[in-house]
């Protein structure tokens, strides 16, 4: 019993003294590989007061953000993502922004597909990472632009391009383009500012501009359909996160009305104006968000 004591207190000490380390330091080295939550360059609502000849104008996608670090593909986040190893083979080994993308009024079928982790793939050759940034370019955006050509025309990758900017000459040219985008189920337009370098965070270099402005609540309640509704969603009733409470009840698929968004998740949604108590007029569902 004696000696059978010794060889276990030898056998823990060995444990303690080699493995333990070992195990420490993989798990260590696990958690420096994870990617960090990248640095992104967040964009500022559109104010008639700045001046459209300074700016590149191309549309807002209504895709999944992407973040290609040179290595993974990550989303705004810094979640990996798992896309096929023939969908990134070619593509730059230097950090690049962009929108995974497949055409307007797709987003729904966008995120289910970057979400997954085991699938066929198939979903991804629809898909291509449309690129709109360089953001560890030292440059400013004009300079950019030029860099992310020669990026795209260098390059023999199907599922990497890169989004149309162009100048225009009035505000009127940009609403008269930002009526034929949403005419075509497009979501609005995005202005760079052309003399301005890549800045992470909130920033006034970069704009958004849409018709209909957008919003996130939270669902407290669901209420029945009546009619043609009956016995299927008829509206959500949302809480702000200023606390004020409404209800939305269009915006819906047939299929969303049969199974709607879940109590305590938060939802999208586009408005226009807001009231005096500051509820938002015409307000209508646009999508579940995902925690991407």
């Amino acid at each position: 019993m004696f000696q059978a004591n010794i060889y276990q207190k030898i056998f823990c000490f060995n444990l303690l003294i080699f493995v333990l380390p070992c195990a420490l330091a993989q798990q260590a080295n696990i958690e420096i590989k994870k990617p960090q939550k990248p640095r992104l360059q967040l964009a500022s609502k559109y104010q008639q007061s700045a001046v459209i000849e300074d700016y590149w104008v191309s549309e807002k996608l209504d895709g999944v953000r992407g973040y290609w670090t040179g290595q993974q593909l990550l989303t705004r986040n810094g979640n990996v993502l798992s896309p096929p190893s023939w969908f990134i083979e070619h593509w730059p080994k230097i950090p690049m922004g962009g929108e995974l993308w497949s055409g307007r009024g797709q987003f729904p079928q966008i995120s289910a597909c970057v979400r997954r982790k085991n699938s066929d793939g198939k979903c991804w050759k629809k898909l291509k990472l449309m690129l709109f940034d360089l953001p560890n370019h030292s440059a400013n955006f004009t300079q950019r632009i030029v860099t992310m050509k020669q990026l795209i025309a260098s390059n023999s990758s199907p599922y990497l391009a890169m989004i149309k900017q162009k100048k225009l000459a009035s505000n009127m040219a940009l609403y008269d383009l930002l009526d034929d985008i949403v005419a075509h189920n497009g979501e609005g337009l995005m202005l760079h500012l052309a003399s301005a370098n890549y800045q992470s965070g909130r920033s006034k270099s970069l704009l958004k501009l849409k018709i209909y402005q957008d919003a996130e609540a939270l669902v407290i309640a669901h209420t029945l359909g009546k009619g043609k509704y009956q016995g299927l969603l008829g509206a959500v009733k949302v809480k702000t996160p200023e606390g004020v409470t409404f209800k939305i009840g269009t915006g819906f698929s047939d299929q969303q009305r049969q199974q709607p968004p879940k109590i305590g998740s938060i939802i999208t949604y586009k408005y226009i104006g807001k009231t005096q108590r500051g509820v938002p007029k015409f307000a209508s569902f646009l999508r579940i968000k995902n925690q991407h």
